[in-house]
């Protein structure tokens, strides 16, 4: 059984909202309460996504949203403080995965592309969402890394190296901010069951079978598992818990 958390009253932004982790988180905070807004660059399945939300009787808005680009970034997050009046919680989750590829033959704008969303993206998102947390003077952030921001793999440099930022990142702002008021963290999954991995599967960048077997579970994990992590590192519940950077992996990085 998860914890449940009540966040009524507070609001919520996820980028990255349309499916996968995102949508998860962003469903969690729903029906914990919280009025949320939803960013992403699909269009359509953010648009299908708010309206089952709606449907159900949350509050949810659909902010469309290209993180490589600053002023969408700002746009969006200011869209969100006029809408709901606030701005409590917020999952920075935007990211992409490339294929695998020896470090001495990698293109220069696949290395670009890749920080851009991972890296870059998630710098935006923290920087206009604690302008607005900072007036508050509360608030709790939660940025996306990955396994890959604390060990290294064979054939990712650019894509770990875009994760390791996250967590950098991270770290620093979260000293900055913890006397603010303001709690800043990282959360790490594992190899979860996501249309992305879907698809690395179905391009044969990734094995099933042999992601299951190196996670001491034995299984992929699933995008509700990264939400209650996300919604615990929101709550009450870890409010003393500042700049971690916290596995959600079925044991990988702890073998």
């Amino acid at each position: 059984m998860n914890p449940t958390y009540d966040f009524t009253g507070q609001v919520a932004f996820v980028t990255g909202a349309s499916s996968g982790m995102g949508l998860a988180t962003a469903r969690a905070f729903a029906e914990a309460g919280a009025a949320v807004a939803l960013t992403d660059i699909n269009e359509d399945a953010l648009n299908a996504a708010v309206k089952q939300l709606t449907d159900e009787g949350h509050q949810a808005l659909a902010l469309v949203c290209d993180v490589t680009d600053e002023e969408q970034v700002a746009a969006a997050v200011d869209r969100t403080v006029e809408t709901f009046g606030r701005l409590d919680m917020a999952y920075n989750n935007a990211g992409i995965q490339i294929p695998p590829a020896d470090a001495a033959d990698e293109e220069a704008s696949v290395f670009d592309k890749v920080n851009a969303v991972n890296l870059r993206g998630i710098w935006a998102s923290m920087k206009h969402e604690l302008r607005h947390m900072r007036a508050q003077g509360s608030g709790a952030i939660v940025n996306c890394s990955s396994l890959g921001g604390l060990v290294g793999i064979p054939g990712r440099a650019s894509y770990h190296a875009s994760k390791h930022g996250v967590i950098g990142l991270t770290g620093s702002a979260a000293l900055e901010y913890a006397p603010r008021g303001i709690r800043i963290n990282a959360v790490c999954p594992g190899t979860i069951d996501t249309p992305m991995v879907s698809d690395m599967i179905t391009k044969g960048e990734l094995d099933r079978a042999e992601a299951e077997a190196n996670q001491p579970i034995n299984r992929l994990g699933t995008a509700e598992e990264i939400a209650q992590a996300v919604l615990w590192l929101c709550s009450p519940g870890a409010s003393f818990v500042i700049g971690v950077a916290l596995p959600v992996d079925g044991g990988y990085v702890a073998q």
